[in-house]
């Protein structure tokens, strides 16, 4: 009979490494003889920040593992909204972060800035692989001096960061996992033209009221009628797959017209049970985007205080740079913007009793 293995008693200092941990602040100024009080901080926000960042690829790379799998069911969308809240928990500890380097005034930073040259933020590799791993379009990323942003990181960053650009990221493989969503065929009928039809009875009642409301003038009229023109405008940009796949090779839109399609039946009809998981994923993705991009609005302010018009350590143009990337580097706004297309749920396509039956079990997806 084999005896166990008996497991040497932890010490919570061994287990954690804290010894490593709390001895990797090594402060520049004291290397040249100028100690400054706040690069303490300075360093240990950094690295804090990157401990999160491992988290961070951690979960997604899990999230990314269960749909790359051939099978997707319920319980794994589940385990993914689960990843995927945590992640957003983490973000909102990195905005609050940002809070505590205020805490270091433009003076104090001065100190030792010099010090830090050429380093920068720009050269956080875990961040770069976050941005990819998510799936933010190359095309789309902001870039200073026309440069490729992989130069100002070292080879061997360099090598990790380009891998990751080739591997499956999480925007494609929603899209791929949106384009197998099983309830888009009504048997007679399809939830696009059902959802089509009901657009168009919406609008030409809005139009009826709009005409026939006593309250505006001829003037207050015209106003509406053209607003509505818009409206219906933005509609047929979705209804239509041309205009949809205009936008595509324009750049304004992302997501395939077949995944538009299913993420708009999830939005619509998030109430049943069975597209409740996937409308939380959806929603989560939404929320990660929306808190990377407060998160960077938060740099950039934190930025401007700190340097004003300066360049930044690393050579960027401060602020000016973080703010482009404020503005360019969101990765769900494809899903985000179909809340354009929402309709009132008085409005919404009376579901077919055989797809409100599957709508009420258990269902999970294979790729064909």
């Amino acid at each position: 009979m084999t005896k166990k293995k008996s497991n040497k008693p932890e010490y919570y200092q061994d287990y954690l490494e804290l010894e490593k941990i709390l001895n990797s602040q090594n402060l520049n100024s004291d290397k040249n003889n100028q100690h400054a009080h706040d690069e303490m901080l300075f360093i240990i926000i950094h690295q804090v920040y990157e401990l999160w960042f491992k988290q961070i690829i951690y979960e997604l790379d899990s999230v990314i593992n269960i749909f790359l799998k051939d099978d997707i069911n319920e319980s794994n969308i589940s385990t993914a909204v689960s990843r995927l809240t945590r992640i957003t928990e983490i973000q909102k500890i990195l905005i609050n972060q940002v809070g505590v380097l205020e805490t270091m005034t433009p003076m104090d930073f001065l100190d030792f800035r010099d010090l830090l040259v050429p380093a920068s933020g720009f050269q956080s590799k875990q961040f770069r692989l976050i941005e990819n791993k998510l799936g933010l379009d190359q095309k789309k990323r902001f870039t200073y001096g026309n440069t490729n942003y992989k130069t100002y990181l070292n080879q061997n960053d360099s090598k990790d960061v380009q891998d990751s650009e080739n591997q499956s990221n999480l925007f494609i493989l929603m899209e791929k996992w949106l384009e197998r969503t099983p309830f888009l065929n009504w048997g007679n009928t399809s939830f696009w033209k059902e959802y089509e039809s009901a657009v168009s009875n919406m609008l030409n009642n809005d139009l009826s009221i709009i005409k026939e409301n006593k309250n505006f003038s001829n003037e207050e009229k015209k106003i509406h009628i053209k607003h509505h023109k818009n409206i219906e405008k933005s509609f047929g940009v979705v209804i239509d797959i041309n205009n949809h796949n205009e936008m595509v090779n324009s750049g304004e839109w992302r997501l395939s017209h077949q995944a538009t399609q299913a993420a708009l039946l999830i939005l619509l009809y998030r109430d049943q049970p069975i597209l409740n998981n996937p409308y939380q994923f959806l929603t989560k993705l939404v929320d990660i985007d929306e808190l990377f991009t407060t998160w960077r609005y938060r740099h950039v302010l934190m930025v401007s205080r700190m340097i004003g018009r300066k360049i930044g350590t690393g050579g960027s143009t401060g602020s000016k740079y973080l703010n482009k990337t404020t503005e360019k580097h969101r990765v769900f706004q494809d899903i985000n913007q179909l809340t354009t297309f929402l309709i009132p749920r008085s409005s919404l396509p009376e579901l077919p009793e055989k797809v409100k039956n599957d709508f009420g079990f258990y269902y999970h997806i294979r790729k064909k």
